[in-house]
């Protein structure tokens, strides 16, 4: 039979195996909670807005093309001008509520340059 080793040095080797992996396993979750985390959430959230801009654009050109399709079939058969000119009218009067719907910038040196 071998004798068994009861010294320190024995009973220290798993534990501080333990200690050295539960401190790794502490300093990658630290990195990927401080660093990567933050870095994934940024690409995500840009990966979304470009989706929701152009399906928003896609579905934009859709209702214009079947509001136009609309005004001449029902509504004017046979003046297409005047549906244009109601299209024309319909974004004119979008642009005039977003014109009016903005805010100033607020001046950064204090002055106002008008």
């Amino acid at each position: 039979m071998a004798p068994e080793d009861t010294s320190d040095d024995a009973k220290a080797g798993p534990d501080l195996t333990g200690k050295t992996m539960g401190a790794i396993d502490l300093l990658v979750d630290t990195i990927h909670d401080k660093v990567i985390r933050p870095i994934l959430l940024v690409g995500r959230t840009l990966a979304f807005s470009f989706i929701i801009i152009f399906a928003a654009a896609a579905l934009a050109v859709a209702l214009a093309v079947a509001i136009l399709r609309i005004l001449d079939v029902y509504v004017f058969p046979d003046h297409q001008w005047a549906s244009w000119a109601v299209l024309g009218l319909i974004f004119v009067a979008g642009g005039l509520i977003t014109w009016r719907s903005r805010r100033p910038v607020p001046a950064k040196n204090g002055g106002s340059h008008r």
